[in-house]
């Protein structure tokens, strides 16, 4: 209410200085600036570097985000082959224990046939002593002499046949079991020469794969400071093309607030020459109905822009900022909060524009409701201080401001920062937003 208070305030000051108190004169302003053509034109064409130069370094940046694209994608491969390499030398590692266990196994089987065989030799190296001593040993005379009768004599050549053959059998098959866990032994001892090769092998694998990864990473990083030194000469001779926009606009400004000024003093003159009439004829006064002359149109519109690019280079930080300015983004359990958007102090899209058109229009703080916050136009009619709106069958997902002669202001995506850009037309919805004139 203030403000209605003090345009009507402004208003009957303007009638008074005009009309007069008593309604009988008119004053006219001093007329404002005008520039000259040639003026006007030199801003135009340090603009049209400025956009020019813009457009190069727009078309570099993408370049380079494409190269940091692809080395990103080597940079995962690499990080799989890592993963790779691990995951043999983990293979590897199990498979030269397992080997290990088996040969240790194996030589103990080994290591046990042998005290086996040498207690075997030993049993039958005491019956043999025991039965020379006895006299009783195979084929000795003893044997047969100390028996009682021929069939005495036989039974006992054959017990003692019979018991020195067993031994020699038991002997034998020992003898062949030690071979074989012999054979066992070298087999196992050669799986876990193989098995340590193997695992050496993963290991050196491991340790390329890892350097790999390493030189990944430091081209990724490396291209990842030029891409942000580029984003910072766009943003710079963004606010260039701005300031020379800016001055442009002032010009032209300058030059419609004359030719305003001349229509409003012939407005005056034809006013002053009815008076004077009416006058003549005996009347006086000021027709009722007719409007007071209103300030040029525009200057909200500009306010709003000013706005919008006073915050360039200000990082995107989805959920962040209001009518006061940026604030700390929020999470959304994806890929903002991957970004770190929740700890980064700016603005998402649609909240650039809540603090652009701060005190001259409350917006909610999402694109869709935004793209029905005012008059939609056709996109062939947009004109400055317009908002673009990029979205589908989904819904809107994206907002920017128009600045004219294609460039808009937007908060683009986490990662990047607040920026002048190029207008995209890629998904752009058929109508602007005008919530200003």
């Amino acid at each position: 209410m203030p403000r209605v208070r003090r345009g009507l305030s402004v208003s009957t000051l303007t009638l008074v200085i005009l009309f007069g108190a008593g309604g009988t004169g008119l004053a006219a302003p001093p007329p404002p600036p005008n520039p000259s053509d040639s003026e006007i034109q030199a801003g135009k064409s340090d603009a049209n570097a400025k956009a020019g130069e813009v457009g190069r370094l727009t078309n570099q940046l993408a370049q380079a985000e494409q190269k940091l694209t692809q080395l990103q994608d080597d940079v995962e491969l690499k990080q799989e082959q890592a993963n790779k390499a691990l995951v043999d030398l983990q293979t590897a590692q199990d498979d030269a224990a397992q080997a290990e266990n088996d040969a240790k196994a194996a030589r103990t089987e080994a290591d046990a046939a042998s005290a086996a065989i040498e207690k075997a030799r030993a049993d039958l190296r005491t019956f043999a002593a025991a039965s020379f001593q006895q006299g009783s040993t195979v084929g000795s005379l003893s044997a047969y002499l100390s028996a009682d009768s021929p069939k005495d004599m036989l039974a006992r050549a054959q017990l003692l046949d019979a018991v020195g053959g067993n031994r020699l059998n038991a002997l034998d098959r020992l003898q062949q079991a030690q071979t074989e866990k012999s054979n066992k032994d070298a087999a196992a001892r050669k799986a876990a020469e193989i098995a340590q090769q193997k695992q050496d092998a993963a290991r050196r694998a491991k340790s390329s794969a890892d350097a790999a990864q390493t030189t990944a990473e430091r081209a990724q990083d490396g291209q990842a400071a030029q891409n942000a030194q580029l984003e910072k000469n766009k943003t710079d001779v963004e606010q260039q093309l701005y300031t020379a926009q800016a001055k442009v606009s002032g010009l032209q400004g300058q030059r419609q607030r004359y030719q305003d000024w001349l229509a409003q003093k012939q407005r005056e003159d034809e006013e002053r020459a009815r008076q004077a009439a009416l006058a003549a004829a005996g009347g006086g006064g000021r027709p009722a109905g007719r409007p007071a002359p209103s300030g040029p149109a525009g200057s909200s519109v500009e306010a709003v822009i000013a706005r919008a690019l006073s915050k360039l280079g200000m990082p995107y930080a989805w959920g962040g900022g209001n009518t006061s300015g940026p604030t700390r983004g929020i999470r959304d359990g994806g890929v903002a909060d991957r970004y770190g958007d929740y700890n980064k102090i700016g603005f998402d899209c649609s909240g650039l524009m809540i603090f652009a058109f701060a005190g001259i229009r409350s917006l909610p703080h999402y694109s869709g409701y935004q793209y029905s916050s005012g008059r939609q136009v056709p996109l062939s009619q947009m004109r400055r201080g317009d908002l673009l709106f990029w979205g589908g069958p989904g819904g809107i997902h994206h907002v920017a401001l128009y600045l004219g002669g294609g460039q808009m202001v937007e908060a683009p995506q986490s990662g990047l920062r607040v920026r002048i850009a190029p207008v995209r037309y890629g998904g752009i919805m058929p109508y602007a937003t005008r919530l200003v004139g």
